[in-house]
């Protein structure tokens, strides 16, 4: 079995905007030699050629700040009028399935990927979506990860195709740019151009009718063939929160 990371590392890049820091504080192993003195090991028992463990805090980490999965509780805290299932309460069956790769990196920035696009994706590739399937948008912009445009660039997946997939059985997609809909600047930009309400996040807000889940800044989807492999995207048991940091891989036979 080959196993592919779709995963983007977790570390500290000054490049990265305020809203997506992170900090880990790395302790070294000579520092816990004197913790263990104060909890009460003499140094004379020491164990030979003992160096003390290393030991790391994650100081700031926001949950959408690296490769994550959103619950539908980011969306809304309703799904039709009952609570929106929080992280820890995402069935983690939906979290393992058989995956397939929509290429979509021929979309231009700010232009949304269409139920029509991935029709003729489908079509031209002979393919077929299955319910239960983890669908991968594929758009190439995971080349800005680690930039400070990153979350400026790229195109997104509309209303109408998200719920198109929904439709089609899909209860956890992805995308290996910033976020799952157009670039948040410049959706808060056209609003405010078109005095159009229904434009901002509207991806997103599919999930206040219909449940679902989507990864974000996922990597390497150019190492995975269209189909046969799986995937498994688990995130963190965080109880309450809208999402969590995910170890994303790809596992092909």
């Amino acid at each position: 079995m080959k196993i592919i990371d779709l995963s983007k590392p977790i570390q500290y890049n000054k490049q990265d905007p305020w809203f997506m820091k992170v900090k880990i504080k790395h302790k070294p192993h000579h520092k816990a030699k004197w913790l263990i003195r104060i909890l009460g090991l003499p140094f004379k028992l020491f164990p030979k050629n003992f160096t003390g463990w290393a030991d790391d805090t994650i100081q700031k980490m926001g949950v959408h700040s690296t490769t994550h999965i959103d619950a539908p509780w980011h969306y809304s805290p309703t799904v039709n009028g009952e609570k929106a299932k929080t992280i820890d309460e995402v069935p983690l069956d939906w979290c393992y399935g058989d995956g397939i790769v929509i290429d979509m990196k021929h979309k231009v920035d700010f232009d949304p990927i269409t139920v029509e696009d991935i029709q003729q994706f489908l079509q031209e590739n002979q393919l077929e979506i299955q319910p239960n399937m983890i669908v991968l948008i594929k758009t190439g912009r995971d080349k800005f990860n680690g930039t400070k445009d990153f979350h400026k660039k790229g195109t997104g997946v509309s209303a109408k195709a998200t719920e198109w997939l929904i439709d089609k059985g899909i209860k956890v997609m992805g995308i290996d740019s910033w976020g799952w809909d157009l670039p948040l600047p410049y959706m808060i930009q056209k609003a405010k151009e078109t005095n159009n309400s229904e434009l901002f996040w509207e991806g997103h807000l599919v999930g206040q009718n219909k449940e679902y889940c989507h990864m974000e800044q996922l990597v390497n989807l150019d190492a995975l063939p269209l189909t046969g492999f799986k995937v498994a995207v688990f995130p963190l048991k965080i109880v309450g929160a809208s999402a969590a940091p995910a170890r994303v891989v790809a596992m092909l036979e």
